[in-house]
């Protein structure tokens, strides 16, 4: 069954530990999503300390600095599942956090941004296998008839990870170097690392093949995908290197489908996605962190620009999101179950693009005006997250509880980063277009070093762009959200 029907079909036994030993399982998960999530947001607070360290990165390397870390993650996420149902997931696990542990150490350290950009690689790459691994351990941790309250838990502490990288990262920022931020999460990763390794139990591992060459494609086709999207908003989408990237991607992904189906034990069968219900939930995960993480690329500059709030202020801002998140984690799954699948998204998607028109309005009202469309938003995330995560982990057996992880994960990325894409294209074009003829410039931070002294035209130029984008990801956000809708209304009607 679905959330929408009352439990969560996924097969396999957890290990007799009691209660007391899921939680222990549940806090360390959360802890260690937690860290690889919140480093996704954290970083855009870092970004005019990179462009005014002794670095000097041009505009092209400061956007692959914030993205490398997000392409790697998406790109790999997928196949770090797979290879933990294959080794172990609680192995793959710890070994994530240490290589995430590592490629903070390297960030830290670099020397320029060649050397810097590969700690971001590294970094990814143990996401990569922290997040989807989380989810194999929680579901082989749990007994089953407690498997849906868990996994609705961990997915609103998930959906939690870019607020908490808000609110920690601007603390840790406040001191006033990037580098504070790398060196902080360096050792939190060793440590639930090793909490990881002595606390949770071992699950089963899978005998499956790793499929190869289903994993070349699959990597080759994300990497090539997200390129285009990355470097769509600079280069400008109807580029050749952009449009270059879109039209090798539909290629690789038409091969990587052709070669999966013939594959026995393919990584990800391409089939699974005539089930409704899970094509349904992954897009709803995409659609839902296309709005979050728009709303995040704006948020900072938002209110560091338009309110004129410091870091640290403007990471403590964002906390109303975050309030109906903790409140709801634990109370939505049983509500979904209560009033269905489809009524719950339904209602998530309209209270966030609802919101995001809202907080368009209220950019120039008072703070607290702001914050209660933020605590709309909020609800949203908190209706959504526990359900499209119950309803992903139940659509694949146990033994792939690490794919279903890889694929929850990739779906939120691949929404991440082209919500922050468009987000940031629809900005940029409103608000050089905004600009006095005599202003130059592509940022708020350009525009000011050509003309200091015409600040507040500058600003209310900014502004004007970021309510034009939050539109625009809420428009998206309602249309996209209403396609979700229908597809789960269908799939449960044919149920």
């Amino acid at each position: 069954m679905s959330a929408a029907t009352g439990s969560v079909t996924v097969p396999g036994r957890a290990p007799a530990r009691g209660r007391r030993g899921e939680v222990v399982t549940l806090v360390a998960v959360c802890v260690a999503t937690t860290l690889v999530m919140g480093l996704v947001a954290a970083i855009n607070l870092a970004v005019p300390m990179f462009a005014a360290s002794a670095l000097h990165p041009g505009a092209s390397q400061l956007l692959w600095i914030v993205d490398a870390y997000v392409l790697t993650f998406a790109c790999l996420v997928i196949p770090g599942g797979a290879a933990g149902d294959r080794f172990g997931r609680k192995g793959a696990l710890v070994t994530g956090l240490a290589i995430f542990a590592a490629g903070a150490i390297l960030t830290a350290l670099a020397p320029g941004v060649p050397a810097l950009l590969v700690g971001r690689i590294v970094t990814g790459l143990g996401a990569a296998l922290v997040l989807p691994n989380a989810v194999g351990v929680l579901v082989h941790a749990t007994a089953p008839e407690r498997r849906g309250r868990a996994l609705g838990t961990w997915g609103a502490v998930s959906g939690l990870g870019g607020l908490s990288g808000n609110i920690g990262g601007g603390a840790i920022l406040a001191a006033g170097h990037w580098q504070a931020l790398f060196w902080v999460i360096a050792p939190l990763a060793l440590a639930c690392a090793l909490w990881i390794a002595f606390g949770i139990p071992r699950s089963d591992r899978s005998p499956r093949s790793l499929d190869p060459a289903g994993t070349a494609l699959l990597v080759a086709a994300s990497v090539t995908l997200l390129t285009g999207v990355i470097e769509g908003p600079e280069r400008g989408w109807g580029s050749r290197v952009v449009i270059g990237a879109f039209l090798l991607s539909a290629l690789l992904w038409a091969v990587w489908v052709l070669v999966e189906l013939r594959v026995r034990h393919p990584l990800l069968d391409p089939r699974l996605f005539r089930i409704p219900l899970l094509a349904a939930a992954c897009v709803g995960m995409f659609v839902t962190f296309f709005g979050s993480f728009g709303l995040f690329y704006l948020n900072a500059s938002l209110l560091e620009y338009g309110r004129g709030l410091s870091v640290l202020l403007t990471g403590v801002a964002i906390l109303p999101l975050a309030l109906p998140l903790v409140i709801g984690a634990r109370f939505v799954p049983a509500l979904a179950r209560r009033v269905g699948f489809t009524p719950t998204l339904a209602t998530a998607f309209t209270a966030i693009g609802g919101g995001l028109f809202g907080l368009s309005t209220a950019t120039s009202e008072p703070y607290p005006v702001y914050a209660l469309w933020l605590v709309l938003v909020g609800c949203g995330f908190a209706l959504a997250m526990p359900v499209l995560t119950i309803e992903l982990a139940s659509a694949l057996p146990a033994h792939q509880a690490g794919v279903a992880g890889g694929l929850q994960s990739a779906t939120r990325e691949f929404g991440s980063a082209l919500g922050v894409a468009v987000v940031g294209t629809v900005l940029t074009a409103v608000f050089s277009a905004t600009l006095p003829s005599a202003v130059h410039g592509h940022t708020v931070a350009a525009a000011l070093a050509t003309a200091p002294a015409r600040h507040a035209v500058i600003v209310g130029a900014f502004v004007t762009g970021a309510n034009a984008a939050l539109r625009t990801a809420g428009a998206v956000t309602l249309a996209a959200g209403l396609v979700v809708v229908l597809t789960a209304r269908r799939a449960t009607r044919a149920r």
